[in-house]
């Protein structure tokens, strides 16, 4: 079996793996391995929607997405490649049962820095004409929000953390992390081992498998989301995102007059494998309905297919940033629950700050501890749609 030596690998090749790598190689620790399966950004980062929003119930994933917005919007001078930021603007929508969530969620955020806003609905048809506010709906508008593109980001961190020493492996499927006398001394993958005192599991959907075999319980589960795609007609051009409550669905555009909606969240039981990658024409026929009733005009949109992908999801919908208590050299950086995108650079620093300094400074995440669940500590949403948790 052949050996070499690392003073961190990371598991995983998405958003998460390559921004903790890149952000190490911040801080000097550059003698570091990244390993993944296939290749990069190939599994829940190559499905994300890739939304740029700053709502959220609570102030910690807040405060990570501001933070991690201006990263995006600086991200070619940072790494030398675009991110394929583009600036829409974001409107969440929601019903007056929920509109004391709202204020709450604004005045939160504003708090934190955050360029948002309640608006009625005149402003909403003033911002964009594209869009139809019914009474009694309720609207938060964020100006500099948008969206960017997962590739891009993915392969923007790894080809910066190469330049900056470290070492990324793809094709490299992590079989187990070996522990000796509580801590961690090697990674294996393939029939080759890299002996090391630090690991770090940032592989999505399938960390919850690998962690269970050095006997660390972690409670993901996997949810389905499907993506359909709308050709627009050629009368509608680029129309903000929307967080559309009222309608259970998350529209935002994208190049060739496309229209990506993300709709659904169903339980996936089965392995990261298994589930079914295409859209329910079911879902479609809906999402076409309550499309044209937000945008008038998409009635006439053409179908042009979809894809679904996988949420690993916590129990509150928020991810897990630690060490794993009793292994000395483990670090958890899992469950994003399908708003992991968006946070990604801030996870990247923060996550490197506590393996290579002990503690998060930049954003305090001690909340988002593995602990949390069994102590009944969990964050909570002021909404019934748990993504804006």
């Amino acid at each position: 079996m052949a050996t070499r030596t690392a003073d961190v690998v990371v598991v995983g090749g998405g958003v998460m793996g390559t921004s903790i790598l890149y952000n190490l190689a911040l801080k000097g620790v550059t003698n570091t391995v990244l390993l993944e399966q296939t290749t990069l950004a190939s599994g829940s980062t190559s499905r994300s929607q890739a939304i740029l929003r700053m709502h959220y119930s609570n102030e910690v994933t807040t405060r990570m997405a501001w933070e991690s917005l201006k990263i995006f919007r600086d991200f070619e001078e940072i790494t030398g490649t675009p991110s394929g930021y583009v600036k829409t603007g974001y409107f969440i929508a929601v019903t007056e049962s929920e509109r004391q969530a709202l204020e709450a969620n604004v005045e939160m955020q504003q708090a934190v820095g955050v360029d948002t806003a309640i608006v009625g609905p005149e402003d909403v048809t003033r911002i964009s004409s594209l869009l139809a506010a019914e009474e009694g709906e309720v609207f938060a508008y964020e100006p500099e929000s948008g969206y960017a593109d997962p590739y891009s980001v993915t392969n923007g961190f790894a080809g910066r953390a190469r330049e900056l020493g470290a070492t990324v492996r793809t094709d490299a499927r992590v079989t187990g992390i070996d522990i000796e006398g509580g801590r961690v001394v090697a990674v294996r993958f393939g029939d080759e081992r890299v002996e090391t005192n630090t690991a770090v599991v940032a592989a999505g959907p399938w960390s919850r498998k690998l962690l269970a075999g050095i006997g660390v319980d972690v409670p993901l589960g996997m949810v389905r989301h499907q993506v359909v795609m709308i050709r627009r007609p050629d009368s509608i051009g680029q129309h903000p995102i929307l967080g559309d409550v009222v309608n259970d669905m998350s529209p935002r555009p994208d190049v060739g007059n496309i229209t990506m909606v993300g709709v659904g969240e169903d339980e996936h039981d089965g392995t990261p494998e298994d589930f079914d990658q295409g859209v329910d024409m079911r879902e479609v026929e809906r999402t076409m309905i309550r499309l044209a009733r937000r945008i008038p005009g998409m009635e006439d949109g053409l179908f042009r297919g979809g894809w679904s992908g996988l949420f690993t999801v916590t129990p509150d919908w928020h991810p897990v940033l630690d060490a794993v208590e009793g292994i000395d050299g483990l670090y958890c950086a899992v469950g994003f629950s399908g708003h992991g995108f968006k946070l990604s650079p801030m996870i990247g620093q923060t996550m490197a700050e506590l393996i290579a300094d002990g503690q998060a400074t930049t954003i305090d995440i001690s909340m988002l501890n593995l602990g949390r669940f069994e102590a009944g500590k969990l964050l909570e949403s002021r909404y019934t749609m748990q993504v804006l948790a």
